[in-house]
């Protein structure tokens, strides 16, 4: 078998699942098999290797991999105290975690892919984000009235993926841009076009105004500044970052309709937040969030320690908001919009250790190495965990799951001779 599935044959294979997967996020509303299909061949490609290799790549490994199976674990379990009428919900959420199994056990098994085909990846995440925000910016202008007065009303701009997603998405770009620009890791011919992408996308950031996105942006600029300064004692370069971070807004405001109606937006949302009532505040994004905080943490202290299970969490927080905000219609009865509230409140004080320890404990086991790209990635998952249950969604979970996973792909062993960067 191992001259049939040859390792060289096996990455190749390896690599273009992983390329399902990267275009299967953003094609999921046409084709939303597509990033099932790459998640299931990275995990056949790995097994293909062990069984006709017979050997684990990364068996010492089992701890940085096996950690994300917490995750899983956590979910599983919520089907100890799931009502029977909310079964078919708890099946349902172990079908939509397995992304977490196939991905980590694929790469577990697999070895480490060559450098030339990780930076083959990043290049395809930022080719096909260009293009995606290509066809939301012409989608835009087509309807420029139209969507402009809509962000007076906590929405935005229709994108693919949803739009909190997809603007996590391109600042993961943007970073990856970066740094195969600072590395020197494409064609000379091709850094100018790299350079303008890198540009376009951070001012197609802005004039998407996603509050998410550009938090997530503001946070890694700023750590890429104390870089310079305390790890490079790069003064100029941190400057000149800084000046760039400190104009953009600025910019944005002048030049895009969308950021300035965000801005609106946001201070007349803070204001109905500081309000008592629900009945107007109920409309907006913030305020609709700080309600949906307040009922799941009454949700919780019911059931500190193993929540109520995922299943049974809508249903337990229509309760507290029926007790809580008796004005409020079950329209807008949204679940909490914060990963550590939701698991919280569904899985309790346990659960939500457990599975943060999981997800965060590469990071730990990386803390000595120089991964940039997997702390953009760290950054932009803890971020959006604040203001979105971002591991309760297809999009969110492959995009949390696998670009983790790839980042990581940079730092196992390897015994390529590429002498160009190597991304992790």
């Amino acid at each position: 078998m191992q001259s049939v599935f040859t390792l060289a044959r096996l990455h190749l294979a390896a690599l273009f699942f992983c390329g399902c997967v990267i275009v299967g996020i953003f094609v999921a509303e046409w084709f939303r098999v597509l990033p099932s299909i790459g998640i299931a061949g990275v995990a056949a490609t790995g097994l293909m290797y062990a069984v006709s290799h017979r050997r684990i790549a990364h068996k010492q490994l089992w701890p940085v991999f096996g950690s994300l199976f917490l995750l899983f674990l956590v979910h599983a379990s919520a089907g100890f105290h799931t009502t029977p009428a909310n079964t078919g919900a708890y099946y349902q959420d172990l079908v939509l975690q397995l992304p977490i199994l196939g991905l980590g056990l694929g790469f577990w098994l697999l070895p480490a892919l060559p450098s030339r085909y990780l930076r083959w990846l990043w290049l395809l995440l930022i080719g096909v984000t260009v293009l995606a925000a290509l066809g939301a910016t012409t989608n835009y202008l087509l309807h420029a009235a139209e969507i402009n007065e809509s962000y007076y009303r906590s929405k935005v701009m229709p994108t693919e993926p949803d739009h909190i997603r997809f603007s996590l998405i391109v600042t993961l770009a943007i970073a990856a841009g970066i740094l195969l620009l600072e590395h020197r890791a494409v064609k000379h011919a091709w850094r100018i076009w790299l350079g303008g992408v890198v540009v376009a996308l951070a001012l197609f950031l802005h004039m998407l105004a996603v509050r998410s996105g550009e938090m997530t942006f503001y946070a890694l600029g700023g750590l890429a500044i104390l870089w310079l300064v305390l790890r490079k004692q790069q003064w100029k370069r941190a400057a000149a970052l800084a000046t760039c971070l400190l104009a953009l807004p600025v910019i944005s405001y002048v030049a895009f309709p969308t950021f300035r109606n965000k801005i609106a937006n946001t201070k007349e949302d803070v204001s109905k937040a500081k309000q008592k009532t629900s009945s107007e505040g109920k409309k907006f994004s913030i305020s609709g969030r700080l309600y949906s905080y307040k009922a799941a943490l009454e949700v919780w202290r019911d059931n500190p320690t193993l929540g109520v299970g995922k299943p049974d969490l809508e249903d337990e927080m229509a309760v507290r908001y029926a007790e809580e905000y008796p004005e409020m219609t079950s329209e807008y009865y949204i679940l909490p919009h914060n990963q550590f509230l939701y698991n919280l409140a569904a899985f309790g004080a346990l659960g939500l250790l457990v599975g943060m320890v999981g997800l965060f404990y590469p990071a730990w086991w990386a803390r000595r190495k120089q991964a940039p790209l997997l702390l953009a990635q760290y950054v932009s998952i803890a971020l959006s965990f604040l203001v979105e249950y971002t591991l309760e969604t297809q999009i969110g979970l492959a995009f949390v799951v696998f670009f983790l996973l790839l980042a990581l792909q940079g730092l196992l062993p390897c015994n390529d001779r590429d002498p160009v960067w190597r991304p992790a």
